[in-house]
């Protein structure tokens, strides 16, 4: 998931499938930018500190993140526009939940507050985030 906005005090939730499984973190990146085309990322080691917390209470088909600002939704897929709609359907998901409000309205909100960017395109695997601003989910 080489995401740049994946950073210090962002959290990231990974569904975990399997029963004792492990985490490893690795591939960091000094410097990168949306879509990394061509394998020249700024590698580098990773150093920090990272707290595990097993979530039985949520239940996600792939992984999201949310920093300070943003719920960040991500779709992976070998075409961009598969993964573009797996990015758009999960936070269809998040949006419609954090505020309270129908998939159908969710929806219509992405159209106007949500951006949508590449997240790699270098590796089989392609990447689409979305990034939606958490002040446009707060219900008054």
């Amino acid at each position: 998931m080489d995401n740049k906005e994946l950073r210090p005090g962002t959290t990231l939730y990974l569904p975990v499938f399997q029963e004792g499984a492990l985490f490893s973190a690795g591939d960091g990146h000094g410097r990168q930018g949306d879509g990394e085309v061509c394998i020249a990322a700024v590698e580098t080691a990773l150093r920090g500190r990272f707290r595990l917390t097993v979530r039985k209470d949520i239940k996600i088909a792939g992984p999201y993140a949310e920093s300070e600002t943003h719920l960040i939704s991500m779709g992976f897929h070998e075409t961009l526009d598969e993964a573009m709609r797996r990015a758009v359907r999960q936070m269809i998901d998040l949006a419609s939940a954090r505020a309270g409000i129908s998939k159908d309205q969710a929806y219509m909100l992405l159209s106007l507050a949500g951006d949508l960017r590449i997240t790699q395109v270098v590796d089989g695997e392609k990447g689409v985030h979305m990034m939606m601003q958490k002040k446009w989910l707060m219900m008054t």
